[in-house]
């Protein structure tokens, strides 16, 4: 069993997507974040950095405990223990490191630099618009790729989708502009709103 410490915001989706969707048997701990649990000693001891989300995988390799913070590694972690939506091709397996980069490293801090600024005690507009205009390009570059294909990496379904649709159902749920004129993304997002796993999964 694997204990999941997470809230619902895009990384703590994204944990709890891979979960679900991997068909791993979890306990979701939920982290009130605004009652500041994630700075708890009993929390900062699963991860120093007050972070969320944190997975203890009481059967991890070798049937010894892990404990894994980071929701990228966790999605991967996910993916390795049950042999699911990481391609086995090596040309696909590449587009799929791209795609799952590009997801996690370049969607998830933006929205996260946005949420920061306008939500700050002083928000700063031009500064906000800078980030609000980086993740719309992002989107766009989304929206062309998702026109040529079905999926972000390509014609299956990966984790980098799981990882992608976090942030883009995070975005649509505070600033649902973000997302607006892209309606390749919004195809692919309605589709993956539709799986049971990612409907259980954003359940908070």
């Amino acid at each position: 069993m694997i204990d999941l410490y997470a809230a619902g915001t895009s990384n703590g989706m994204r944990a709890r997507i891979a979960l679900e969707e991997c068909g791993l048997a979890y306990k979701l701990h939920p982290v009130a974040l605004e009652k500041g649990e994630n700075k708890t000693p009993q929390f900062t001891a699963l991860n120093p950095n007050a972070q969320i989300p944190v997975i203890v995988d009481n059967d991890g390799p070798g049937g010894k405990k892990i404990t894994l913070s980071q929701s990228s590694a966790i999605l991967i972690y996910a993916g390795e223990k049950s042999g699911k939506f990481m391609p086995k091709d090596p040309a696909a397996r590449a587009a799929f490191w791209q795609a799952l980069m590009s997801a996690s490293t370049d969607m998830t801090p933006t929205l996260g630099s946005v949420f920061q600024i306008v939500r700050g005690k002083d928000p700063h507009g031009p500064s906000a618009d800078i980030f609000k205009h980086r993740w719309k390009q992002y989107l766009k570059v989304w929206d062309a790729t998702l026109g040529k294909q079905k999926y972000a990496a390509g014609s299956e379904i990966t984790l980098a989708d799981f990882s992608l649709y976090a942030g883009y159902a995070r975005a649509k749920g505070a600033i649902a502009e973000l997302c607006d004129g892209c309606p390749n993304v919004a195809r692919w997002a309605e589709e993956m709103a539709a799986r049971p796993a990612i409907q259980r999964a954003l359940k908070f």
